[in-house]
């Protein structure tokens, strides 16, 4: 009987290895480049190019927008023998169609960043950028699946400089740009006809946690949404937009995807530290107008309603009310998010749980105190270091100091992002005696000597006080002031830093 159970059990241990080997891949960005790697090595119709059509064929239901339908070749129907592998097949069908139930957000994916980045409508806006951007026509001259026409975009730049702001009389756009309309413009129209578009400030979009950080399965919102329009699809969406605009500008021989991607969610694209998705809203802040991109939502809300006459949020809207909708989306996502700093909740850089209960600010504070973390003196230009030097700080904070929490509001490193610390609700310890009255931000580093990069600079210089008032949290007349001014025997936030601070607007040097 020994000999039969223990027979049993490793059978059982051999069935549940096999049968749970296709989810044991973790959600990264990483393995989802290697599906792309994968697909490029094999003989598909259509070449390496057709790799996107067979990620996006996956899952249902899916597929390509029926204006991108017009250059598919067999190689975006699934294949037989499947030219992927068990695992990738089996995490591709996975994260290949994005959906929100409850607070589970599926369909994304964990980016070596830190951000988590919807794949569908990033598969999208690289099918659209190796097409190549065209004007897709809208009204009596709708073009449908099959037709090859529209004026290419190639090159494309959004310009505002001729673009009527909705609102003031505009006329309905005559085309669509194809790239946007599939990657970002239609899903946003949509997300704002939702009966409850209501976005937690500051910012567009519900954040959210993974359940480990090494090997990702499972992804939960932190509030329950009020609309699909979650922060990892805003990231795959613009992902998107930027990736598929260089694609179209690019002559051929085109890159292949998986270098593109590697390079994009790495090091930075062509060697560029820039374009990376470390810095997707700066970048998408320059490519994206409000008008122009009010006039493409529109545009885009207008094709679907073409398309689809009796869709549940489009049925008997006149295209006034989509205009509206169109100028309130665009304007919600240019200023919240592409003009928001990303902000890393605690959960993703490894923090340890409050100790004690925190007390509630009351909002809108006054004042924004800055400081430097001293230690570690080094600046951190990656998520890894950045978590890393914050969990230390907070060790420091907790066992050292024995406060309650990591002291500081916020924490900026040098990898273009943001970390929560006690966040925009609740008292910090960062400024003695004048705790309750601002949000105290830290850069990560020691600037006695030298200065945070100039990306770190405008995010608290502008972005983060910009996008805090816009919500409510900051005074727009709030007053800017070093931690030294508040607190004797301390040069944070550092000479070098500090002499900067005195020439930007807020600052006083006087304190009463």
């Amino acid at each position: 009987m020994a000999g039969g159970g223990l027979c049993f059990l490793l059978v059982l241990l051999l069935v549940l290895r096999l049968g749970g080997s296709a989810d044991s891949l973790p959600l990264l960005m990483d393995s989802i480049i290697q599906a792309v790697a994968e697909l490029e090595q094999k003989e598909l119709e259509g070449g390496p190019a057709a790799s996107v059509r067979v990620l996006l064929s996956a899952g249902s239901p899916g597929g390509l927008p029926p204006f991108l339908q017009d250059s598919v070749s067999p190689g975006a129907s699934p294949l037989h023998p499947d030219p992927l592998g068990a695992e990738l097949r089996a995490l591709v069908d996975r994260v290949a169609q994005h959906e929100v139930r409850g607070r589970q957000e599926r369909g994304v994916l964990l980016a070596p960043d830190g951000s988590t980045v919807a794949l569908r409508p990033l598969l999208l806006g690289l099918e659209a950028g190796q097409q190549g951007r065209r004007a897709v026509p809208l009204g009596d001259g709708l073009r449908l699946p099959g037709d090859t026409g529209g004026d290419t975009l190639a090159g494309f730049r959004n310009d505002s400089a001729n673009v009527t702001w909705l609102g003031e009389r505009a006329e309905p756009p005559a085309a669509v740009d194809s790239l946007l309309a599939a990657a970002l413009a239609t899903e946003l129209g949509l997300a704002f006809l939702h009966p409850s578009p209501t976005p937690s400030p500051p910012g567009l979009g519900s954040e959210g946690c993974w359940d480990q950080l090494s090997s990702p399965q499972n992804f939960t919102l932190l509030d329950p949404p009020t609309a699909p329009l979650t922060m990892a699809f805003l990231n795959g969406a613009l992902d998107g937009v930027l990736l598929g605009d260089h694609l179209s500008r690019l002559p051929p021989p085109r890159p292949r995807l998986s270098l593109l991607l590697g390079q994009y969610y790495g090091a930075g694209v062509d060697g560029d530290p820039a374009f990376r998705s470390n810095f997707r809203r700066q970048r998408g802040a320059a490519l994206i107008s409000a008008p122009n991109l009010a006039q493409q939502v529109w545009g885009a809300l207008v094709l679907l309603q073409s398309l689809e006459p009796q869709h549940p949020q489009l049925h008997n809207k006149s295209r006034e009310q989509l205009a509206q909708v169109a100028s309130y989306a665009s304007q919600e996502f240019t200023e919240a998010f592409l003009g928001c700093p990303a902000i890393h909740p605690r959960c993703r850089w490894g923090a340890a749980p409050y100790r004690g209960r925190p007390t509630p600010l009351q909002l809108p504070l006054e004042f924004l105190f800055v400081h430097h973390t001293f230690e570690p003196a080094q600046p951190c230009a990656s998520f890894a270091r950045c978590a890393a030097s914050l969990r230390a700080v907070q060790r420091f904070h907790q066992d050292v100091r024995r406060w309650d929490d990591v002291g500081y509001s916020f924490v900026v490193g040098s990898d273009g992002y943001v970390y929560e610390g006690r966040g925009w609700h609740w008292v910090g310890a960062h400024t003695r005696g004048y705790n309750f009255r601002g949000f105290g931000v830290a850069f990560i580093g020691d600037y006695t000597a030298s200065l945070p990069t100039a990306a770190a600079l405008r995010t608290v210089r502008d972005g983060l006080p910009r996008c805090a008032s816009r919500a409510g949290l900051l005074r727009p007349d709030y007053t800017l002031l070093g931690h030294r001014q508040l607190r004797r025997g301390t040069d944070c936030p550092g000479d070098a830093l500090f002499h900067l601070l005195r020439t930007w607007p807020h600052f006083i040097q006087t304190v009463n």
